[in-house]
């Protein structure tokens, strides 16, 4: 018998589908995108094929015999598995994902902090699955603003692009002046000047801006090298540090009592030791969403791009756990005051200064790496605000350049919103910014899936080719319910000691970003019609 959703799609016929795990359907005729409901994969009557055809919001990832709506053909789709993993990883970056957090977990938390990074990728891991499932049924360029809008309408979808394009250029910048305290000890600069490090984070910035724009072989020069040099200071380091210096036993990171201290109190639990490891580590895995944001521009994007996040994560996951182990077992001294560098300590420590130099030409690399994978990302989704003319000045910020179709001048609005943000460094301001930056990324991560809740729990919920069968919608909830604590873990107001504007600094920026967005969306709207699909009318 036929459920009412497959009436309401002109269904002729459906065969029953076995329960697997992780898995691609390829069983229906080649004509056909597959897509899958309730356990079963479903074909249209052909007396309702156009309509069919017609209903994106119970499609899946179109191939090139069934083209989409929202397919842009001025777009180059040339885009390989491998060019879209690089792109994932250099965005999520070993180096930077763990050297930013390291100083930090050690010095507050201790060697125990470790375990944040393996709960932390579990619970990414997650999101990681969840969202393959849906760039494998919305296979369009623009990731989280995409999926948001075909699940849940266009305005619902802005303001999740909204928050994802307000949080990454705050993390380019912050990567870059990360990026800048590494190079400026590499040119023997002083890396707590802070001219000398906005000036060094500019030039990164110009740098990465030029990469992204110079064509997709120079940039996938640029992020190839980038990679290797990622590999060899984070795997090559931690392979000679285990090797050669381990100083310290394995059960230095089994976890105490203390980590786990709590009067029982909601706040006692955000408070404790485990949820702050939790919530630094949270920023180690951030990145493999990028996949998506460039899903029109790789070859069967329903089936690679899928693949892209999860080989990224894994493998960034891996490196980065392994790394932190190799550098806490490599540990000279336990007593690590609050504010230094025990990664310099470390190998300064073990293999001199003069390898320590050759390790900062790595790090840098890896920086630089990050920061191109941020803003190849955030420039799709601000041109595919643009292709929707759901931003100011969209006729410009959707022109692609000749040839290798870049949205160049979406780069260079990011490498300039990045830049002026310097311009706050020497207020308060700033630090606000920043203190949003990683529950910027969750917040973002939330919106589509909640929307993929609401849409299981209303029964309009259909995989797409990539998915986990019978766990796909129980997946979605456990991917939604992480990512909300991780909201409220990382937005805590943890620090009584600072001013009451830094420790509600999420919440104030969340406030004050929602009100400059809706602005924004309502001088946009005024002139702007789109369907029940999202397609502008007129």
């Amino acid at each position: 018998m036929m459920t009412p959703s497959q009436e309401a799609h002109g269904v002729a016929e459906a065969w029953p589908v076995g329960p697997s795990s992780m898995r691609f359907d390829d069983r229906a005729p080649s004509w056909l995108p597959p897509f899958q409901e309730s356990g079963l994969l479903i074909l249209p009557s052909s007396k309702r094929q156009e309509q069919f055809h017609n209903r994106i919001e119970v499609m899946v990832a179109p191939n090139s015999h069934y083209p989409d709506v929202h397919q842009d053909d001025t777009l180059k789709r040339d885009l390989s598995l491998s060019s879209t993993f690089s792109l994932a990883f250099a965005f999520i970056s070993p180096i930077v994902a763990l050297y930013s957090i390291f100083g930090l977990g050690i010095a507050e938390i201790g060697p125990a902090f470790w375990w944040g990074l393996i709960i932390a990728m579990a619970g990414q891991l997650l999101v990681a699955l969840a969202f393959a499932m849906l760039v494998s049924r919305f296979p369009f360029e623009g990731s989280i603003y995409q999926w948001s809008k075909h699940l849940l309408g266009h305005r619902y979808g802005w303001f999740a692009g909204w928050t994802y394009i307000c949080t990454l250029p705050i993390t380019m910048a912050a990567v870059a002046l990360g990026g800048a305290d590494f190079l400026a000890q590499l040119l023997g600069l002083d890396p707590d000047s802070k001219v000398v490090g906005v000036s060094l984070a500019l030039g990164l910035i110009a740098f990465a801006t030029w990469g992204n724009t110079q064509g997709r072989r120079i940039f996938a020069t640029i992020v190839w090298l980038c990679i290797g040099a990622e590999i060899i200071g984070s795997v090559g380091v931690g392979v000679l540090l285990l090797a050669k210096f381990q100083v310290n036993p394995l059960s230095i990171i089994w976890p105490s009592a203390e980590l786990f201290t709590s009067d029982g109190s909601l706040d006692g639990l955000f408070s404790s030791k485990a949820a702050l490891a939790i919530a630094y580590c949270g920023w180690a895995f951030l990145g493999f969403e990028s996949a998506g944001a460039v899903a029109e521009e790789v070859r069967r994007p329903e089936r690679a791009v899928p693949k892209a996040m999860l080989l990224c994560l894994l493998s960034v996951g891996g490196i980065v756990a392994f790394s932190a182990l190799s550098l806490i077992l490599a540990l000279p001294s336990l007593d690590i005051p609050t504010g230094s560098d025990p990664v310099a300590d470390i190998l300064v420590h073990h293999l001199g200064p003069l390898a320590y130099k050759g390790m900062l030409v790595l790090f840098v690399i890896g920086f630089v790496a990050c920061m191109l994978g941020i803003q190849a990302s955030v420039s799709r989704v601000i041109w595919a605000f643009a292709r929707d003319r759901s931003l100011p000045g969209h006729p410009w910020l959707g022109k692609l350049s000749e040839g290798d179709a870049l949205p160049t001048n979406a780069i260079v609005l990011t490498g300039v919103l990045a830049s002026l943000l310097f311009l706050l460094s020497f207020t308060n301001i700033y630090s606000l910014l920043l203190s949003f930056t990683i529950s910027g990324f969750y917040i973002a991560f939330a919106f589509p899936l909640v929307a993929a809740c609401h849409s299981a729990l209303s029964g309009t919920w259909v995989n797409g080719p990539f998915n986990l069968g019978r766990l796909s919608v129980p997946l979605l909830f456990a991917a939604t319910l992480w990512t909300l604590f991780e909201v409220v873990n990382i937005s805590w107001p943890r620090s009584p000691q600072l001013p009451w504007y830094e420790n509600w600094a999420v919440p104030l920026m969340v406030g004050v970003l929602s009100i400059i967005g809706l602005l924004i969306y309502k001088s946009v709207s005024a002139g702007r019609r789109p369907d029940a699909l999202g397609v502008v009318q007129g």
